[in-house]
């Protein structure tokens, strides 16, 4: 087949029978905000905020066989000026389909070359502002293909007439589509497109149309198609979301979540006055002691969306959480203040841990970013690895993201309840506390991969008088002024400036955190004063990725008060400056986690009222009770250097190596306490290790287990003595 430079000239005269072609292919350049020839300007509307348009046009259309209608793969595209100039290339797709982007307007030639084609050649083509300039279909001649003909001889059947053409066409080489009935190259006719009717069907309810049976192998088993089932979550099921629960919009989602933990540790502890051993003479008694605990977590969601991709345009969640724990121990005096309690307790509660309603309040633009906003019980963690807030508390929550999700920040308001004291859950009585929070994430910041936070929090808690549920006083701290001069109240004015980060550069995983705490205690319990308040904390994390092993090392340090003239245990009078760091409610996701033995226990510090360090933190606070009692910042701090490993045995089995050690950055607070002229700096060496067991392969059956133990260094032994600590635990993790 030779080329027809006069049957091209003819289909470029036919510009106007395809301008409604023309019209549907530009459809997208509406959707994008591209301008569209014949359409008013929009130049002077931003549909994306921050997005400037640029004055740039694009060309594109599709190069097609004139027998075969059929796009052509491969062919090369030029585009030259009319003055001369090569301006871009490009080739067509699988479908024959081309794309030049970012033109600016004005007169060029097209040129389209193949091997084995005719080439083409399209001149005057006129390109006005911001368009989307589409040709359509743009045909050119393939070359003879060697045959027979009619009489036997080899040579070419001479290919079908062209369809006829308008004179007037501006442009050379469009035509107006063939008949479907015309003969392919060889003489055969093209096979014919079955209806609409005969491939779709219309469903009044997209919901419920039913699955075919699958019965191939004769049993049953996870194969396409499987029935559903009420109490089956794998499949549709309306309780978790993948039907309208009514209409067309609004869905139910139950998650039902079962947690059973066992625990075994031991910890120093004191005899007490009424050793539960008789003729015990020892300051400690026996440490050992056991617990169990059993959770039920039911949460109801109720929201109205569509698809996975918008956000949820309105939602209400209620989840109750039901409790049971026992303790048991070998002294008195730990389970109730009370000694006549004796040495184990069984305690149940039931605790709301979420309670809210949401509301989309806007939609900022087309690729989903909006703004919404949050009120009632919630959880929020305000940072990647819980080391400031982390917490399920009453409040409103202004969230939202920007530029296609790259952008997402937080405003929150909270009114902290009460916590009960063994379970950990919500009670309905206020506990006079407000902490305010704001935070931006910014994706693929510096790097691609890399996500950046900047935080602020700020932490109100108004001076209160609390016993927990087992009797013991927790707000104030009973220690220091406090004891010695009654029950003295003392409020806290904490600001947090945060900056941390989580993410990838290039091989390398990073993960890091600093905070700078300011502000005022109206009367510190340890310093005996006002107090201005001046902390920093820094933690980072890098890690490498080796097939299935990944090998992490991380370093964290938290700022300790030291005795200077000018610091809050110095001697400059009524004014003084606290250097220690301490969080609101931190539950820290760093340096082994649950399998460190110094963040998963609590070590309470003998012959006083405080704690040396809280369940789920790293931080030596001295602080009475993580949850319930109050900040200080007049404490040691701590250093924490560590190495570890993450194996991922099989798809369902991982395995987990830490090691820490830890030494206090400044020891005067703890002399101070205890009425001890030197304590060294050396806590010790924590090392764990664990096992994470997933038999389905999801998260809905998730077993856990680990072992850890802590040897002391010189400055535990100070304050203790040389007894090894362990600890070994394991949770059941149940979710439908």
């Amino acid at each position: 087949m030779k080329m027809d430079l006069a049957r091209a000239s003819l289909l470029m005269r036919s510009w106007p029978s395809h301008a409604v072609f023309v019209c549907l292919l530009g459809l997208p350049g509406l959707v994008l905000g591209q301008a569209v020839p014949g359409a008013p300007p929009t130049s002077s509307v931003q549909r994306i905020p921050g997005h400037i348009p640029r004055n740039t046009a694009s060309l594109q259309g599709t190069v097609t066989d004139p027998q075969t209608r059929l796009g052509i793969p491969g062919v090369k595209i030029s585009l030259l000026r009319a003055a001369g100039g090569a301006v871009g290339e490009s080739s067509t797709n699988a479908e024959g389909v081309f794309r030049l982007l970012d033109l600016a307007p004005g007169t060029y030639e097209l040129k389209a070359e193949k091997d084995g084609f005719q080439p083409l050649d399209l001149k005057g083509l006129l390109i006005k502002g911001p368009e989307t300039k589409d040709l359509g279909l743009v045909s050119i001649a393939g070359a003879t293909l060697p045959t027979k003909g009619p009489s036997g001889i080899p040579g070419a059947v001479p290919s079908p007439a062209a369809p006829p053409s308008s004179p007037t066409g501006p442009y050379p080489g469009l035509r107006t589509a063939q008949s479907s009935s015309s003969p392919g190259p060889l003489g055969i006719a093209p096979e014919q497109v079955p209806p609409d009717s005969a491939n779709f069907a219309k469903e009044p309810d997209r919901w419920d149309v039913p699955m075919p049976v699958w019965d191939r192998y004769g049993k049953g088993g996870e194969f396409p198609y499987t029935k559903p089932h009420w109490y089956d979550p794998f499949n549709r099921n309306r309780l978790k979301g993948d039907q309208p629960i009514f209409g067309q919009t609004w869905f139910f989602n139950f998650t039902g979540t079962s947690i059973t933990g066992l625990d075994v540790r031991r910890l120093p502890v004191p005899s007490g006055v009424s050793a539960e051993q008789a003729d015990s003479s020892d300051f400690f008694g026996r440490g050992e002691q056991g617990s169990a605990s059993q959770s039920f977590r039911l949460s109801f969601d109720l929201f109205e969306g569509d698809t996975s991709f918008r956000p949820i345009d309105f939602r209400i969640r209620f989840t109750p959480e039901f409790n049971l724990n026992f303790l048991q121990t070998r002294e008195r005096g730990l389970v109730n203040i009370d000694v006549r309690d004796g040495i184990n307790r069984f305690d149940t509660h039931v605790g709301l841990q979420e309670g809210f309603v949401e509301a989309k309040i806007h939609d900022l633009g087309p690729n989903f970013d909006f703004v919404s906003i949050r009120a009632g019980i919630q959880q929020f963690v305000s940072d990647f690895r819980g080391f400031i807030f982390a917490e399920e508390q009453p409040g409103i929550r202004l969230f939202g993201n920007l530029r296609s999700n790259r952008i997402n920040y937080n405003l929150a308001y909270f009114y902290f309840l009460e916590k009960n004291t063994n379970s950990g859950l919500n009670t309905f009585d206020p506990r006079h506390q407000q902490v305010y929070i704001g935070n931006v994430y910014i994706q693929d910041s510096f790097f691609k991969g890399y996500t950046t936070e900047f935080s602020f929090h700020y932490n109100r808690d108004d001076p209160t008088i609390h016993f927990d549920d087992n009797g013991f006083l927790v707000r104030p701290a009973p220690v220091g002024l406090v004891v010695n001069d009654g029950i003295l109240q003392h409020g806290i004015r904490a600001y947090y400036l945060g900056w941390a980060s989580n993410g990838h550069i290039k091989r390398l995983n990073v993960s890091h955190a600093f905070y700078q705490a300011l502000g005022h205690d109206t009367l510190n319990p340890i310093a005996g004063r006002r107090v201005d308040i001046n902390g920093r904390m820094a933690a980072l994390e890098l890690s490498v990725d080796k097939d299935w092993v990944r090998l992490r090392s991380s370093f964290f340090w938290a700022s300790g008060d030291s005795a200077d003239r000018s610091n809050a245990l110095g001697l400059s009078g009524r004014g003084g400056t606290a250097h220690g760091f301490d969080t609101i409610v931190d539950e820290t996701q760093f340096a082994g986690g649950a399998f460190s033995f110094f963040d998963q226990q609590g070590i309470r510090l003998t012959s006083t009222g405080i704690a040396l360090t809280n369940p789920g933190s790293l931080l030596v606070s001295l602080r009475s009770n993580k949850e319930e009692g109050q900040a200080n910042f007049v404490n040691p701090g701590v250093y924490i250097f560590n190495l570890g490993a993450d194996f991922n045995v099989t798809p369902k089995l991982k395995a987990f190596v830490n090691a820490n050690y830890l030494q206090f950055d400044r020891t005067e607070p703890l002399q101070i306490l205890l009425f001890q002229n030197r304590i060294r700096h050396s806590i010790g060496t924590d090392t764990g290790l664990g096992l994470q067991y997933r038999p389905p392969l999801t998260e809905n059956i998730v077993i856990t287990a680990g072992v850890s133990d802590l040897v002391p260094g010189a400055g535990f032994q100070d304050i203790y003595n040389k007894r090894v600590l362990i600890s070994g635990f394991s949770t059941i993790k149940l979710t439908f």
